[in-house]
């Protein structure tokens, strides 16, 4: 790698972790609900994913997680405690450090799975039109939205499955059925969003710098 391709990615990765923490500590970036956050924080994960690499990704998908970690310590709702230890559990005094698993790891591998898919994709689909390049983008972002969605609800299923029950007010043996709503009413408009906008911003930004 040239020194000069080097400052690039430093430049943008320094642009993404600005974009980041500018969404998530505004109403544009995570959306509060009564139940749950909404949040747009992954597209600028996804897009340097495709953009810069698996390893950069990761990295802004920690940042992803720090910023929701802060966010749900400082404004926290009913689900908080899921993403911070510092938020306790339902009828306790004390919070969970198995929050940091839920909030962090499904964020740093939302950095990771677009790189993959898309150059799985690449490999499988010899077209590298502008309409064939925007599906794989729009594919690979999907995968990288719902690699966030299910892996924080399949993990709040398995880590704190009596205490999310507790603060949702719903009977246990219904918590599958109420995740999976979660998962279509948050998870497929976030994985939209994606598709429509990671593409445009994607053949952009690498048409102007060059990548």
């Amino acid at each position: 790698m040239t020194k000069l391709k080097q400052t690039k990615n430093i430049v943008l990765l320094s642009l993404f972790t600005a974009i980041i923490i500018l969404l998530a500590f505004t109403p544009i970036g995570i959306i509060d609900l009564p139940i749950m956050k909404i949040t747009i924080l992954h597209i600028p994960v996804i897009i340097a994913s495709l953009l810069l690499g698996p390893k950069k990704g990761a990295f802004l998908g920690l940042i992803f997680g720090i910023s929701s970690l802060i966010k749900n310590t400082l404004a926290p709702n009913l689900s908080s405690f899921v993403f911070t230890p510092f938020v306790p559990l339902p009828g306790t005094n004390y919070g969970s450090f198995l929050s940091l698993i839920v909030c962090f790891v499904p964020r740093i591998f939302t950095g990771i799975v677009p790189w993959f898919v898309y150059n799985f994709l690449q490999k499988i689909v010899s077209k590298n039109t502008t309409t064939s390049k925007s599906v794989k983008i729009a594919v690979s972002a999907i995968a990288g939205s719902f690699t966030n969605t299910l892996l924080v609800m399949g993990l709040i299923g398995i880590l704190f499955a009596k205490s999310y029950s507790i603060a949702q007010g719903i009977p246990s043996e219904t918590l599958l059925k109420f995740i999976s709503g979660i998962v279509v009413v948050n998870g497929i408009p976030e994985a939209i969003a994606s598709a429509i906008l990671v593409p445009s911003l994607y053949l952009f930004l690498s048409k102007i710098l060059k990548i």
